[in-house]
């Protein structure tokens, strides 16, 4: 193991995928800064292509882009990992009446004024949705108890 790969192990790993850029560079630096190991494409290929070699905790997409659309992208990702979290953000949320049932994605964001602090809210609340907890020792035992029969 590298040790790009073992500093990854340690920290939670998002795909971000904008073909645009300068909101590729503006949102990875948000995640980076709330300590969150951040890849970047700028294609749905190219995010196919990387979510099917490495694990990542959830996956922020643009809507738009060219030859592979945000929800195409998140369909695909849903085919092969279904448990991992997606956030979908567009400038278009309104027009196209994109939400969560019609597009897949976990949370659907509009590109606005309150665009950070939306995603923050939604990578935090998505990812902490999808931790598993450690049980306290206590319950640990009581749930072994209960399973032998004891209880």
């Amino acid at each position: 193991m590298n040790n790009a790969q073992a500093r990854r192990q340690n920290r939670t790993a998002i795909l971000l995928v904008d073909d645009n850029r300068n909101g590729l560079s503006a949102r990875r630096a948000v995640l980076e800064e709330l300590q969150y190991e951040v890849t970047t494409a700028t294609s749905g290929e190219e995010a196919l292509s990387l979510f099917s070699g490495l694990h990542f905790d959830l996956v922020v997409t643009d809507h738009r882009m060219p030859r592979m659309s945000g929800v195409e992208l998140t369909r695909r990702i849903k085919e092969a990992r279904p448990s991992t979290p997606v956030v979908l953000i567009s400038g278009f949320v309104d027009s196209l009446g994109l939400d969560e049932r019609n597009t897949g994605a976990d949370v659907v964001i509009a590109k606005s004024a309150n665009e950070v602090r939306c995603l923050i809210r939604a990578v935090t609340k998505l990812l902490d949705r999808h931790t598993p907890r450690k049980q306290p020792k206590a319950q640990k035992e009581t749930g072994r108890a209960k399973s032998a029969g004891i209880f």
